[in-house]
């Protein structure tokens, strides 16, 4: 299994906190297999949980200028019109993904093109699903212009586990699609902002993989 890059710093904080603890118990409780026994079988089992957060599975890509591709793997729980008051200040059709703790935490490029905005906003912790994270939370907005003009808006919104975005693209990047952009910790939640004339081709509840689920179309 591979491991993202972003998690060598945390599991090596588990690990030594982990090890850590172990250790005390044997120094404390020398003679006392049982809870020996019973603090390294739960050490494991959080090392393993907190190793799943950050595995970094590789991904066939099927590259299509019509199609935008999902930016996280998740479940689709928002498809709506909207206003997107940040940047595009107008009606756009909004796709939200939710990406729970078990999910690969990798974000990609849902279309290829150029970068032409990048802002991070400091924010709450609100749970990814409530109506105002969108707004309220720690996010970042990405916005990405294809070769036909067309630009879509991605939304790195972090839940109430997580407590750090990554972002790893600027403005005036060229960005190609399905490649990784960024990553969030934890729990969280992805926002696409689509043109209104985009035909969405998932619904509510559907499972989608980070660079092979077709989120939404364009016409030739």
């Amino acid at each position: 299994m591979t491991i993202h890059r972003e998690g060598y710093p945390t599991l090596a904080i588990v690990t030594i906190t982990l090890g850590i603890i172990n250790f005390a118990i044997w120094q404390l409780l020398p003679e006392n297999n049982v809870v020996q026994n019973i603090v390294l079988i739960i050490s494991l089992i959080l090392f393993f949980t907190v190793l799943q957060f950050f595995r970094h599975p590789p991904v066939r890509v099927l590259l299509n200028p019509n199609h935008v591709l999902a930016p996280c793997d998740g479940k689709v729980v928002v498809i709506e019109e909207t206003v997107e008051e940040e940047y595009f200040k107008s009606p756009r059709r909004q796709v939200s993904i939710f990406m729970s703790p078990i999910n690969v935490h990798v974000n990609r490029n849902p279309v290829s093109g150029v970068v032409r905005f990048v802002k991070y906003h400091a924010g709450k912790y609100l749970v990814a699903w409530h109506p105002k994270s969108s707004s309220e939370n720690e996010r970042t907005t990405i916005v990405v212009q294809n070769e036909k003009g067309i630009e879509i808006l991605i939304r790195q919104i972090a839940g109430a586990l997580a407590r750090r975005i990554c972002w790893y693209v600027k403005e005036g990047q060229i960005v190609k699609q399905g490649t990784e952009f960024g990553f969030i910790k934890f729990g969280s939640r992805v926002d696409l902002f689509l043109p209104l004339e985009a035909k969405i081709c998932v619904k509510i509840g559907d499972k989608t993989q980070a660079g092979v689920t077709v989120i939404a179309e364009f016409g030739n």
